[in-house]
């Protein structure tokens, strides 16, 4: 079958088009370009009836598709690279990647993590930010913005294109086929923005805010999950010591059980002692079961803030508790306005008023007349006639009517600066009261810290004395009963108290945007700290009481 030129034109733009659709694989393209040549050249009908000039102007043509290919591939080669680079430097606008570093920090904190041993406060924190999904949202928004800023610096650079064609122009006259006219043109055009009445900057200043707020938000989340994984990993304490206190309670229960059943025996004793005995040990043996469950779950809340699953089971270093605290004391309004230059949501609440601000002014500018430098080279070629031309000018547009869009854009822009405007001050309230309260609770937390102190010793010596006139046949069971009770709340005050007071001096810095690594060391004493698992059975290990 005889394949003529325009055939095999056709084939080879669709060619094009299909490597053109595929953005340009540098990989495949010199492949299939030299099987299109090797098909055009093995064309034994189309050689065998075409003259050696034609033949030639096959492989020439063949030759110059060849050659194009490799222009684009090169050109997609160059676009590539410059997709990947960063030459405005947004990259050193970022914040630090989420991690927790000390002083001493060499490298990169996250890589350096292991599971194989017990987990001190701030590995627990550490491994917190590292992998805890929040922080990794926040930390790609953080970039998608600083992309945005760069996307705005672009606007003020010249923009240059170019474009080239090829063309076979045939058709008929009155029913006679008129010979084909080939045309080909190049031509680079440059455009560049002059002026815009301030558009232009206006873009890149909300650039610039929207990327300060997304850095302030990553700090704002950072400081939140930096809270609870402290909160879990003393809740994870507290509980194991609440598990601890319940053990020693059913060991308490079972030794006055065996006291009451020995007096009964012996004839000294009611049996209605003997019950209430049997009803305290069973009631203990339940708050072992209930305070053991608790554990578990505050595990698995630990190891979900983590990022891993909640099956995963975590060692943990015992907390620092041997230290009584001083009295906590503080001018609360230098803490509130210190919390205030330093809460990093009301940094990014403010950067999201400058932000609208920046985006109001850039709405007013659409409006607004701009001024661009154009200039062109162009070069034809048709039928062997060359020609070529150029273009140097000045543009000035100026919107006349757009239908009043330009006016609502402005209001739209204006409402959305009153409402960013609304809860900025909204949330300085709520500073406000963060730290308030943060105060408050951490100011309680002593104070009943000291006292539970207190509390534990004597409950403690009335329920070694009771049980001990109860023994020796001059106390009743009730008194063992009630001193035991007293005992087993006074340790659980103990444990809630020594829980409530490190997690509030956390939250109080978390109110005032202070919390760092520098309060983890003096939550807990890493150098002291012996590893503790939640495994014990009951009677196996001595109950912790968390002395002072």
């Amino acid at each position: 079958m005889l394949m003529n030129i325009d055939t095999m034109r056709s084939i080879l733009e669709e060619r094009l088009i299909e490597l053109l659709a595929i953005r340009l694989d540098c990989h495949k393209m010199p492949t299939k370009s030299l099987v299109m040549v090797k098909r055009l050249a093995n064309q034994k009908d189309l050689h065998s009836q075409s003259t050696k000039q034609q033949v030639a102007s096959r492989w020439l043509t063949a030759a110059k598709w060849l050659a194009i290919f490799i222009l684009l591939c090169l050109w997609s080669s160059f676009v590539l690279a410059s997709e990947t680079s960063d030459p405005f430097g947004t990259d050193a606008m970022l914040p630090l990647k989420p991690a927790l570093r000390l002083d001493d920090t060499v490298g990169d904190p996250c890589e350096a993590q292991s599971l194989d041993h017990a987990l001190n406060l701030l590995e627990v924190v550490n491994l917190a930010l590292c992998n805890n999904p929040q922080t990794r949202v926040v930390w790609a928004t953080s970039r998608v913005q600083a992309a945005q800023v760069g996307v705005s610096k672009a606007g003020y650079l010249p923009s240059v294109s170019l474009s080239a064609s090829d063309n076979r122009i045939s058709g008929t006259t009155y029913g006679v086929n008129t010979p084909g006219v080939n045309q080909r043109s190049i031509g680079v055009t440059l455009s560049y923005l002059l002026y815009d009445f301030g558009l232009r900057s206006a873009n890149l200043e909300n650039a610039r805010q929207l990327l300060a707020a997304a850095s302030a938000t990553q700090d704002s989340t950072v400081q939140t999950i930096f809270l609870a994984a402290v909160q879990a990993f003393y809740q994870s304490q507290a509980t194991l010591a609440a598990l601890d206190a319940a053990i020693e309670s059913e060991r308490a229960a079972k030794e006055s059980f065996a006291a009451a059943e020995a007096r009964y025996n012996a004839g000294t004793a009611t049996p209605a002692d003997k019950l209430q005995a049997q009803t305290a040990y069973s009631q203990a043996t339940l708050n072992r079961i209930t305070a053991d469950g608790n554990l578990k779950n505050a595990q698995g809340a630990l190891a979900n803030m983590l990022g891993l699953d909640a099956n995963r089971h975590v060692l943990l270093t015992t907390a620092n508790t041997t230290a009584m605290p001083n009295d906590f004391e503080g001018d609360i309004n230098a803490l509130i306005e210190e919390a205030r230059r330093r809460r990093p949501d009301l940094q990014a609440s403010a950067a999201q008023v400058k932000a609208a601000q920046a985006s109001a002014d850039a709405a007013r500018a659409a409006g607004r007349p701009s001024i661009s430098l154009t200039a062109s080279a162009d070069r034809y070629n048709t039928s062997g006639i060359n020609s070529h031309g150029s273009l140097v000018g000045i543009n000035l547009s100026v919107p006349i009517f757009s239908g009043y869009a330009t006016t609502y854009r402005v209001r739209a822009a204006e409402a959305q600066m009153d409402v960013r405007n609304g809860q900025l001050e909204q949330l300085r309230l709520q500073v406000a009261l963060d730290v308030w309260t943060a105060y408050q609770n951490l100011t309680t937390a002593t104070q009943s810290l000291r006292s539970s102190a207190d509390l534990l010793s004597s409950a403690e010596q009335s329920g070694r004395v009771a049980l001990g006139r109860y023994k020796a046949g001059v106390g009743s069971i009730l008194d063992v009963l009630n001193a035991q009770s007293a005992l087993a709340s006074a340790r659980q005050q103990r444990i809630q108290s020594t829980f409530n007071w490190n997690v509030s001096r956390a939250t109080l810095a978390q109110a005032m945007g202070s919390l760092d690594a520098g309060l983890l060391q003096t939550l807990s004493d890493v150098s002291s700290q012996k590893p503790v698992t939640g495994d014990q059975q009951p009677g196996e290990n001595p109950p912790q009481t968390n002395q002072p």
